[in-house]
């Protein structure tokens, strides 16, 4: 065959791959050694199977294949390969292997991939978990609140401002006398500056007999700005006072902000 049939034949990719039976090996490697462009296009051949192992496992697929092209083309280049066979059984076998180490270290990438995954959407779904809890519990609060309002078990009072400290001011208070359930809205009360916080009090008239209900703070909060208050004395009147952080025994008279007498 001439050059131009040979190349078209696809006997130089067999012959590359250690394919090609051995007579016409010898055929090949004259081909090499008598036409540039023979010899051209197997070391194109060459270079594309070096391309196909360094993508499928580049740190050993590039070093493998190197040795074993190198090889061929020494064994090509001396007298002695042109009158015994090349070990065409080792090379394919190292390539193979070689192909096989690279399939296993894509498996292993993959695989380690996939946990991070795995991994990413786990922490996602936990923290869609906890989202979905917290609303839940919101809206259940929220729920109790109108139901509250709407309930004809409450009544509702509005306790003023005191117009000595904060005549703006104002709360009201859903009462239920019968469980001894409070809801105070405090929407109408300024914030309270850093370090102070408000404490509701149930107010004995004669005499003047004050109690603390508790401080309105997120541990009572039922809903935005409203607080419950439960297990408080009978009451004829509500107040509520500014007071240091963690509240104090006695009202502050002088910080007292609102205050209400509930009719009975």
């Amino acid at each position: 065959m001439n050059p131009e049939e040979l190349i078209a034949s696809g006997n130089l990719e067999l012959y590359v791959c250690g394919a090609l039976p051995e007579d016409e090996v010898l055929e090949v490697q004259k081909a090499i050694q008598d036409f540039p462009e023979v010899r051209h296009e197997v070391e194109l051949i060459e270079q594309s199977l070096l391309h196909l192992a360094e993508t499928v496992a580049p740190p050993v697929q590039a070093m493998s294949w190197t040795a074993i092209l190198n090889a061929i083309r020494n064994d090509n280049n001396t007298e002695e390969s042109k009158v015994r066979s090349i070990n065409w059984p080792a090379i394919t076998g190292w390539a193979a292997a070689i192909l096989f180490m690279g399939g296993i270290m894509w498996m292993l990438k993959q695989t380690n991939d996939l946990n991070n995954s795995i991994q990413v959407t786990t922490t996602e779904n936990t923290v869609l978990r906890e989202e979905k809890s917290k609303a839940e519990n919101q809206l259940a609060e929220n729920n109790e609140v109108l139901e509250v309002l709407r309930s004809k078990d409450y009544q509702v009072y509005t306790l003023p401002g005191n117009q000595a400290v904060a005549p703006e001011a104002f709360a009201k208070v859903y009462l239920n006398k019968q469980e001894n359930i409070a809801y105070i809205d405090t929407k109408g009360l300024p914030t309270p500056p850093r370090g102070k916080v408000y404490q509701v009090w149930s107010l004995k008239m004669e005499p003047l007999t004050p109690t603390s209900m508790g401080l309105i703070s997120t541990e009572n909060e039922m809903g935005e700005g409203i607080f419950k208050f439960v297990n408080f004395p009978d009451a004829e009147a509500f107040g509520i006072t500014l007071e240091p952080e963690g509240g104090s025994e006695m009202p502050t008279m002088s910080q007292l902000y609102t205050l209400g007498v509930i009719t009975i």
